[in-house]
Order: C-alpha cells, then structure tokens, then sequence
C-alpha cells in the first residue's frame, strides 16, 4: 500500500470514528501523545472540578466541606470504577497507591492461606508487585518461597506454564492482565479456572488494562485484583488507586493495616480497633480529596464512551498501526515486541531497535519543524506506543510511523548520548 492509501484510509477513519467528539473533552496541545498508558491526557472538566474544589469546598466551605462533599468521596469514584472494570460498587474501595493496595491484598491472602507457602508470578510482572512480594517474605512470610516463571519470549508466559507450576501448595498467583512492557493480555477467566482447581487465590494487577480493554471482573471470576487510575482512567499523576475483592472473600481477609478510615466507626475515636465488614476494611488513612476528585471525569467520560466501544476502535487502531509498522519500520531494523493476535493485545504495541532509547528521544525532542511525538521507553530496548482511543486519532499513528522512519533513515538520534533521562 502506498503512503497516499495509508493516508487516505487513516483519514477515512478518523471521519467514521463515533468516539472522535471525545477528543474535545480533553486538553489539547501541537504535539502527539502517545503516552497514555502511563499518565493519561488531563480532562478539561477535571481543571474546572480542581478549581472549584480549591477555591469553594476548601478556600470557602472549609472543614465543612467533608460533611456536604468529601466523606462520599471514595464510594462515589468506587462506584464509577466498578462500572468500568466490571465488578459490584461494593466491591471495590479507592485510595492510597497501587503498591500499598498490592502490599494489602497479597499480605491478606497469605495471612488467610497460612497452610501454603507458594507465590508464584511471572518475570514479565511489573517490578514493584514483586518487591512487594520479596518483602513480605523477608519481613513477614520467611517460609514462602517466590516461584518466577521466566519468559521464553519476553512477550508473554504460556497458559501451560501456568498451569504446570499451580500444585496444592500454591497460596497465591498473581499476575498483570496486561503486561507493561508486551502489552500481553492474559485470558483472565482460563488462569482463574486453573488456580481455583489448586485452591489458589489470584491478584489481577489491571494497572495497563483497566480502561482500555474490558476486564469484566465478576464474569471471569476474579478474586481481588488493584489498578491505578492515572493511566487509561485519566485520573492524573499520583491519583488514588484502587482494589477489588470478590464479595464472599471480605470477611475471609484481614487488611494488615488498622488505621482510621478502616474503622467501623471512626469518628468515635475509640481506642480499641475494631473493622468495618465490608470494602471499606481496607481504607487506611484519610481520603486525598484534591487527587481523588480530580479522578472523577475521567471516569465519567470512559463510562460515556463505553468500554466495549473503547476496545473496538483500540483493535482498530492497533491492527492500523502494526501494518504502518510491518510496511516502513521492520526493513529498518525494527521488530514488534506485542502479540499480533488482538485477542491476547492490549492497548499499547511495543517496538524493538538497537537504538530504541535514542530513537525515543529525538521524537520527544524533534528537530525543528517537527511536532513533538510522545512514547515511552521501557529498557533493553523497547519503545512503547500507547493508544487511547478516547484521544487518539488515526492520522496521529500515520504520522509517527512517518516520522520514526525518518529519524532512523536520517540517523537523526545520533543527536542524543545514551544517558538516560531520570523517567524515561
């Protein structure tokens, strides 16, 4: 296909695209953006919701403001949440990071599962889970052995594998549905099936998936599962992360961690520590209004959009962007490092090139008369290309797979040493 086709059909789909009006709601600038699986674009109504909240519920209402706004907070944003990810509003509490809501689920099944003393994940895992993991065997589990299954591939870890390392002393698997670096989607349903034959419970990390594809937690049986919002949900950097735990595991599960919002009566101040018995057992401290509000567009516009509609222009728009990159980036040394099936991929393609980290750069930082276009880089090698169909546009994927073969073919990255950026 000729590059006067590709830019005939990218515009061709940009004008059929029925979530293209979405595109509006959000803050807009010259360059392309293809970074949301990491931190997602700023809602226009999200500024104007920061700036009510700073200048009226805390500049003028004050401490008042926990009565008539902020206390409901986390059960109204949980609710959103559950709509998206497929789960029960009471299934789902909101707050602190994605690692200490990690730390809190994986420290209650062990506590739970104390006759078992297997973890297993994967090497393709995001790091801090298993830090998390290394840690409470360390600190708290010493007699728990950590089984890493090794990627042959560096893409994904075989359903087999899986299966083969599941044994009656399995207390925990845990996995990202959507792998960081691969974009690998794991078929929830079959791996839950697979350790609930070994009496294992499943954490479900759905940090790179939720809000790009469907997770559907109660219909793929999932036991608990947390999730950050400031990638595809668009809740902005450090906002408020979440976990789900199915409703018969609650009362099953200790959260490691008695603070005040746990308590079944907090402003009693009571000195005894005493539970709530529902999601809210695994609230900590107090709520962080502005970030946790600041969430709530985001949301509203996913559940606008619909997330079966998100998933469909998603497939669309990577199965466009794997032929634009088949066509003009693998004859230059480039290579897909995501499944081409559309059915184990996420909503991020990963490309490899010997000069992958520098290749970066000089998209970010472009020579003059080119728009600034913005991946990230996920070492050894990998560039990583996210879409998000509420923002992203047809053309804009045209567009980058053109300017990537002119700053390998022009050697244009020789600009940059190989010193890394502190966030790459």
């Amino acid at each position: 296909m000729s590059l006067a086709d590709f830019q005939q059909k990218a515009e061709t789909l940009d004008k059929s695209d029925k979530l293209a009006s979405f595109r509006n709601q959000f803050i807009q600038n010259e360059e392309i953006y293809l970074d949301g699986n990491s931190l997602g674009r700023l809602p226009k109504q999200s500024l104007e919701l920061s700036k009510e909240i700073i200048e009226n519920q805390w500049g003028n209402r004050l401490i008042r403001s926990w009565n008539e706004q902020w206390l409901d907070l986390p059960n109204r944003i949980g609710t959103k949440i559950a709509k998206i990810v497929g789960a029960r509003p009471d299934e789902i509490f909101v707050g602190d990071s994605t690692s200490i809501n990690f730390y809190k689920l994986a420290f209650a099944v062990l506590n739970y599962q104390q006759f078992k003393n297997k973890i297993i994940t994967d090497s393709l895992n995001f790091p801090t889970d298993i830090y998390v993991l290394q840690g409470l065997i360390n600190q708290q589990f010493k007699n728990h052995q950590l089984q890493i299954l090794e990627s042959k591939n560096g893409i994904n870890i075989s359903e087999d594998e899986i299966e083969a390392a599941l044994d009656g002393s399995t207390a925990l698997l845990t996995l990202s549905h959507v792998l960081f670096k691969s974009a690998y989607k794991y078929d929830m349903l079959k791996i839950n099936q697979l350790a609930r034959k070994k009496e294992a419970l499943v954490i479900w990390d759905l940090s790179h998936s939720a809000g790009s594809v469907p997770v559907n937690l109660n219909e793929n049986n999932a036991d608990l599962a947390v999730g950050c919002t400031y990638k595809y949900l668009n809740g902005g950097p450090g906002a408020p992360a979440f976990l789900y735990v199915r409703k018969e595991l609650q009362e099953k599960l200790i959260n490691p961690i008695w603070a005040w919002f746990s308590h079944e009566n907090p402003f009693e101040f009571s000195l005894a520590y005493s539970s709530k018995n529902n999601i809210q057992k695994f609230a900590a401290g107090t709520p962080t209004v502005l970030s946790l509000a600041a969430t709530e567009p985001g949301l509203d516009l996913l559940i606008e959009a619909g997330i079966e509609n998100l998933r469909e222009k998603s497939i669309a728009q990577s199965n466009f962007f794997i032929e634009l990159i088949q066509e003009y980036l693998l004859p230059l040394g480039f290579s897909i490092a995501s499944p081409l099936d559309v059915n184990y991929r996420g909503s991020h393609i990963s490309i490899q090139h010997d000069e992958g980290y520098r290749i970066n750069r000089a998209m970010i930082e472009p020579l003059s008369g080119n728009r600034s276009i913005i991946p990230d880089f996920r070492p050894p090698n990998n560039i990583r290309l996210g879409i998000a169909p509420l923002y992203n546009t047809f053309t804009e994927l045209l567009e980058t797979v053109i300017r990537i073969e002119k700053i390998v073919s022009e050697k244009e990255y020789e600009r940059f040493g190989i010193e890394k950026l502190a966030v790459t």
